[in-house]
């Protein structure tokens, strides 16, 4: 009798350990990327100000609504699974006095924090800016930044000797820790060498310190991070891409690192390589005064619905962080036309009910790897595919939406890539009818395991089973895709998925 219960207990023990769930642990890093992606207010200003013109959005910049609990204050705590990886970037007009608002006033440029918008920051203007920065710091926040103006302000005695003016700024935000600078326009916003020197002098004084110009796309020969620009939401896709595929023609000179800022579209940034710039924000559909956001407006793909995708991307940085321009980009010369029939209040530039706008972009662009394939390719409903091997050897691949008439379609399709390191991620993001993912080497089923994961979690799963080997393939279905790449998803949430997949090797005691 107790032999037997022994032989029992050990059966018992055999059938829990064979279905105890073994995995590698989360395929994406604890550590938050040193990217430079960032989170801008300018927005989120416009928004509580109901849109209404550009001087009523500069005076919405202040601590207040940044750090207070009011309806639409609070943006410190916007982002909270991923702002360890954002800095927070102050838009126009941090350091404006509070009653000065026009969009021609003598103290653009200054690059003080206002004491008048921000009272609980006290001394001089270093020790206010540092004392901000590490407020925001303390929300978990990877750092502050602020928009500047391509220009020296009136009221410095020392605005006339362009080097010692922006020395002493400089000097400043190396000791606040103030860690970007996104420079927009002003009477120098195309001047080459003034940007350029503003540069230099940034390596110089404040080495920590990104500064990204925009404007004319040369100047990513010189910047460590060069921003696409404005965009309408409702064609931000084939406008970003377009631009992003005109900026990647260009070489960095001297150190620069050439990063390519596109904006709020994280997607695009994850298949091209890019940094992210998260302008839309957490606030309801409708505007304070009850109108339709036609910023962010709930039409096409309705921005303010995609969330996830934020967050996804953002974490994708943790895997593989975006690099320069100085790659082998391969770019489609098949165009994509895309077209939008507007209906009303959705466009912040003043655009007709029933007016259509049209933008072609590349159909494909991939960066130090071949263009992907895809069925029915160039096809007139076909999405934009974007592909590229990170410098560490990581991979992704995007499917991204079309904007048809008074439609958004991802139409799913069957994409092959090829790849170069069985053991490195790859990071899925889109639908797909099917992914196949091409090897060096024939692909021995009984000696890995493949696992998948929602960017938005941290639980793979173990996806060997569910997936086809064959000979150099791995296939992998699309709505296994769908399946994974959305487990984590927000309710009500409209995020395409994206999630990362990882080949591990021979030994698994490593792994759990």
């Amino acid at each position: 009798m107790k032999q037997n219960k022994i032989t029992l207990l050990i059966l018992i023990l055999l059938v829990i350990t064979s279905c105890k769930t073994n995995h590698p642990g989360s395929l994406v890093p604890d550590t938050p990327s040193q990217a430079p992606d960032y989170f801008c207010s300018w927005s989120t200003q416009g928004y509580i100000v109901n849109f209404s013109g550009a001087d009523n959005t500069r005076a919405a910049m202040n601590e207040k609504n940044i750090f207070g609990s009011g309806k639409y204050e609070n943006w410190i705590n916007f982002f909270p699974k991923i702002r360890s990886d954002l800095y927070f970037v102050m838009d126009d007009s941090w350091d404006i006095p509070q009653n000065v608002n026009s969009g021609n006033n003598e103290y653009l440029g200054l690059t003080e924090l206002d004491t008048a918008r921000f009272p609980s920051f006290y001394g001089t203007s270093a020790e206010r800016l540092k004392n901000l920065t590490h407020k925001i710091k303390s929300y978990g926040w990877k750092g502050a930044g602020g928009w500047i103006c391509a220009q020296e302000s009136t009221i410095d005695i020392d605005h006339t000797n362009i080097k010692k003016y922006w020395t002493k700024k400089l000097n400043d935000a190396k000791y606040a820790g103030f860690n970007y600078w996104k420079v927009d326009w002003g009477r120098h916003d195309r001047d080459r060498e003034w940007r350029k020197t503003l540069t230099d002098l940034g390596r110089q004084y404040a080495p920590n310190l990104f500064i990204e110009h925009a404007m004319v796309n040369e100047y990513i020969e010189f910047s460590d991070v060069f921003r696409t620009y404005d965009v309408e939401s409702i064609t931000s896709a084939p406008v970003t891409i377009k631009r992003v595929a005109n900026a990647l023609k260009y070489s960095t000179k001297e150190k620069a690192k050439g990063i390519i800022n596109c904006e709020d579209e994280p997607y695009i940034a994850v298949g091209l390589g890019c940094a992210i710039g998260i302008m839309r924000y957490p606030f309801d559909e409708k505007l304070p005064n009850g109108e339709q956001d036609f910023v962010f407006p709930p039409v096409g793909r309705n921005l303010k619905k995609r969330m996830d995708e934020i967050t996804r991307a953002v974490r994708w940085h943790r895997i593989a962080e975006p690099f320069g321009v100085n790659s082998d980009a391969q770019i489609d010369s098949a165009l994509l036309k895309d077209y939008w029939i507007f209906g009303e209040k959705e466009s912040w530039i003043n655009r007709t009910i029933g007016e259509e706008i049209q933008v072609e972009a590349p159909a494909r662009i991939s960066r130090n790897m071949p263009l992907p394939q895809i069925s029915n390719l160039h096809s007139t409903d076909q999405p934009f595919v974007l592909a590229s091997r990170y410098p560490n050897g990581a991979t992704s691949i995007v499917t991204i939406d079309r904007t048809l008439g008074r439609e958004c379609i991802l139409k799913p399709e069957t994409v092959i890539i090829e790849l170069a390191n069985l053991s490195a991620p790859v990071g899925i993001f889109g639908y797909y009818e099917k992914l196949i993912l091409n090897y060096p080497q024939i692909i021995e089923k009984i000696n890995i395991k493949i696992y998948g994961q929602d960017m938005a979690g941290d639980s793979p799963v173990n996806i060997s089973d569910q997936v086809m080997i064959t000979d150099n393939k791995i296939i992998i279905d699309g709505e296994l895709i769908k399946r994974i790449g959305l487990k984590e998803a927000s309710e009500g949430d409209i995020s395409a998925p994206g999630m990362v997949l990882q080949v591990f090797q021979n030994d698994y005691r490593n792994l759990y």
